[in-house]
């Protein structure tokens, strides 16, 4: 199930995503870059990175430059708040760069602010009281936690998905009046990736919402064509290196949870 967030809250979030399992099955899940980061909550202590490898119960999850797979065994309950890529540095303090790749214990970060919303997924309260309560944990922090540097990435942020990540250097140049290397620290501090390689995951993303959008037949060629491809073999490497995934392979991916999360 996945959730919006209330107007006011899209700018810092994209969405929540709420999963559970009442079975003894095991689920193997995967996250991939979308240029996202985020937070994990969890009611249950089966969540593991590996087999044998117990990951925090809650969790922030820094810029994936890849994919991520977990296994859940037995049942379980999971509320992910998935970030706008800049709200991970205004609400931890932590520069993006220096977390890329990362899964750091909630508990470490906010000591027991985020317990409350474990206790009601262990209690198996209504996920979308838990997030309408997320919504107002969120807004009372927001106050006053903004600078003039997260509304220039947000601005450059708006600027690249408006053109499918096809934003040149000089066009970044002349919209922000910074230097391509002066912008591209700022932009790692702030999202952990530069423009470069953000603008190459909105392209994949966007190659990914054709596919999932093509009811008329295209060719995988085609889509990689439309979506700014130079060549189809070269989709293809990116696709396996951020997904894990062929493009085929992804389509026949049954439980697609949300842009960036699926069931294998």
């Amino acid at each position: 199930m996945q959730i919006q967030p209330p107007r006011h809250l899209s700018p810092y979030i994209r969405h929540y995503i709420f999963l559970e399992n009442a079975g003894s099955e095991r689920k193997s899940l995967r996250l991939f870059t979308d240029g996202s980061t985020g937070l994990i909550l969890s009611g249950s202590q089966n969540l593991y990175a590996n087999p044998g490898h117990h990951i925090p119960s809650s969790f922030f999850y820094g810029q994936p430059t890849g994919y991520k797979d977990f296994m859940a065994e037995g049942s379980f309950s999971m509320l992910a708040v998935v970030f706008q890529p800049y709200f991970f540095n205004i609400l931890l303090k932590i520069s993006a760069k220096e977390a890329k790749n990362q899964i750091i214990s909630a508990e470490d970060i906010l000591k027991n602010e985020l317990l409350v919303f474990q206790e009601d997924l262990l209690a198996g309260t209504d996920p979308e009281m838990i997030i309408a309560q997320l919504n107002i944990y969120f807004t009372r922090f927001l106050s006053g936690n903004i600078n003039s540097d997260h509304g220039l990435i947000k601005a450059v942020q708006q600027l690249m998905l408006a053109n499918k990540g096809s934003v040149s250097s000089k066009e970044l140049e002349r919209f922000t009046g910074y230097s391509e290397r002066h912008l591209e620290r700022k932009f790692e501090d702030y999202i952990g990736l530069s423009p470069k390689k953000y603008g190459r995951i909105i392209r994949l993303h966007h190659f990914i919402d054709l596919m999932n959008k093509n009811t008329v037949g295209e060719s995988i060629a085609a889509l990689s064509d439309e979506a700014g491809y130079t060549d189809q073999s070269h989709l293809i490497k990116d696709f396996k290196s951020h997904i894990g995934l062929t493009p085929n392979q992804y389509l026949k991916i049954q439980n697609k949870l949300a842009i960036n999360f699926i069931e294998l």
